[in-house]
């Protein structure tokens, strides 16, 4: 288009130049004129093939612009087509970070838990192996004991097999006295087996009391913690209906507090209308006279002034960020302006005092809007809830700016803006005071509950090791009858069969036992003398 201009501007110049040519030739002598004629039409065909030139590159130029101007619209469209394409990757992008992020939560969630479990694993493999290796050193007691058995049973094996020996050459010297001795030493050999079980039943329950000694002795300190468990528990439970009470009079104290923070205010408000920072300062006071009464503990359940920042590095200084439990916080703001109201308490005409009341109202209303534009739930981050607790010290002067401007209250709500008078901000501390005391019982709940089940498993554990000692100690008990009765009781006794060697005069290098002993009712049987055997090596 503006090639076209150009040419047409050309082609104008052109033709009023030669237009004023001819005017000039005209006025020049007769005689010029011929010539002149004939430069002007030289002239006027050099001008028209310009012109045919100048218009054949007119009409390139139009068919290059418009191939140009092709190319740029198709290009504009593929450029759109790229951003809308761009915009969609985008949000697949957000979308994948967004999911991938909750993925790693869960990850991170469960990798805790599996770190949790694990090391409950090894709590519980440590102790499993405590009680393996108590167990090991019975077993290793118990085998040498069963080692000891065995070396004096191949003892008893070894003579056995000589007293056999002996046997076999006696025999046939002991068959008449066989028959008068078996009766006697059978009924001798089932009183001294009598004795020694009873013996063993008697050790056998020496050792439960003692065992059952060592229990008590092993549990005792058990059943002192348990105590101590329980006396924290009813403590607590004591303490909690403590406060209840303390509530109770808590309460009838704020109505006192309230009722003389209504008597003050009247005067404070008007000593304070003309300085800001002394406004400030006595808001801050009254909050903190409210925080005080709540129970709550400065450093501990609130914070003063914690300072951040926002997203454009502005710092911001909240006046107090109460904490909860779950570290979750919220944050109380006290910097309120209350001359207007004062006006309009000591206006002297319902005129100016609804128009103080008016001004009053939309200056709370201009301090919900600069809290809601300082938004410091997002600044704090995600442990802060959703609310911002605007303090009014004066409980009238919130009934009054909400009387004259209704809708107020649900604007601030809608932008998370919550006025609190003394006595709403008191119930709200109050309750914040006894989740932190249900908190701290719970709390020690579960540590007594957790404390109280690893008594239990001990205590399980150590019953579970008791009876595998019980069953190991019956079971050497049948062993020990068992062997006892090969020795005393069975077809192929050796006590009785030894028994009668002594009687019959057999000696040993050792002193004989009392079972082994000739019994005194038998001494009137005439000794059998065996005869010589070999002479010895």
């Amino acid at each position: 288009m503006d090639t076209r201009v150009l040419l047409i501007a050309l082609i104008a110049a052109v033709v009023l130049a030669a237009v004023l040519l001819v005017v000039v030739l005209r006025r020049q002598r007769p005689a010029a004129e011929a010539s002149g004629l004939v430069a002007l039409r030289e002239e006027r065909d050099r001008l028209a093939t310009e012109l045919a030139t100048q218009r054949e590159a007119a009409r390139e130029q139009a068919s290059e612009t418009g191939r140009l101007q092709g190319r740029l619209g198709a290009l504009e469209s593929a450029l759109e087509t790229t951003l809308a394409e761009r915009d969609a990757l985008l949000q697949r992008v957000e979308a994948e970070r967004t999911t991938l992020q909750a993925d790693l939560a869960a990850e991170r969630l469960a990798a805790r838990s599996a770190a949790q479990s694990l090391q409950d694993r090894e709590q519980a493999l440590a102790a499993a192996r405590e009680r393996e290796a108590g167990l090991a050193g019975e077993l290793a007691t118990l085998r040498d004991r069963y080692r000891e058995l065995q070396a004096k049973y191949a003892g008893v094996e070894a003579n056995l097999a000589h007293a056999k020996q002996a046997h076999a050459d006696m025999q046939t010297f002991l068959g008449e006295a066989q028959t008068r001795l078996s009766a006697a030493f059978s009924e001798l050999a089932g009183k001294a087996f009598e004795e020694k079980g009873q013996l063993f039943e008697k050790n056998i329950q020496r050792a439960s009391l003692q065992s059952k000694a060592d229990i008590d002795a092993l549990l005792k300190p058990f059943a002192e913690r348990i105590g101590e468990f329980r006396h924290r528990v009813d403590t607590l439970y004591g303490e909690e209906a403590k406060e209840r009470a303390s509530l109770l009079g808590a309460v009838t104290e704020l109505k006192t507090l309230n009722q003389d923070m209504a008597s003050q205010a009247q005067a404070l408000t008007r000593a304070l209308k003309g300085s800001s920072k002394v406004r400030g300062d006595w808001g801050e006071l009254m909050l903190e006279n409210v925080l005080r009464g709540s129970g709550l503990e400065d450093g501990v359940h609130y914070d003063r002034q914690k300072g951040t920042v926002d997203d454009e590095g502005a710092r911001l200084h909240p006046d107090i960020v109460v904490r909860l439990p779950d570290d979750r916080c919220v944050v109380v703001d006290s910097k309120v302006n209350l001359v207007a109201w004062e006006q309009a308490m000591n206006a002297d005409t319902p005129e100016e005092q609804n128009d103080a009341m008016r001004r009053h109202a939309v200056g709370l209303r201009q301090h919900m809007r600069e809290l809601s534009e300082k938004n410091y739930p997002k600044v704090l981050g995600d442990t802060a809830l959703e609310v911002t607790i605007a303090f009014i010290p004066i409980e009238g002067a919130l009934s009054a700016a909400l009387g004259t401007d209704p809708a107020l209250q649900m604007d601030a709500f809608e932008r998370r803006i919550v006025f609190a008078s003394p006595n709403t901000l008191m119930a709200l501390l109050r309750v914040i005071e006894r989740l932190w005391t249900r908190d701290k019982i719970q709390r020690e709940a579960i540590a007594i509950s957790d404390t109280g089940g690893l008594v239990l498993d001990a205590l399980i554990g150590f019953l579970a090791d008791f009876d595998l000692v019980g069953k190991r100690l019956d079971e050497a008990d049948k062993a020990f009858k068992s062997a006892r009765h090969r020795l005393s009781e069975s077809s192929r006794a050796v006590i009785p069969r030894a028994r009668r060697l002594a009687e019959l005069g057999a000696q040993g290098r050792r002193l004989l036992p009392d079972e082994l002993k000739p019994e005194t009712d038998f001494v009137d049987i005439p000794a059998i003398v065996a005869p010589a055997g070999p002479p010895a090596d």
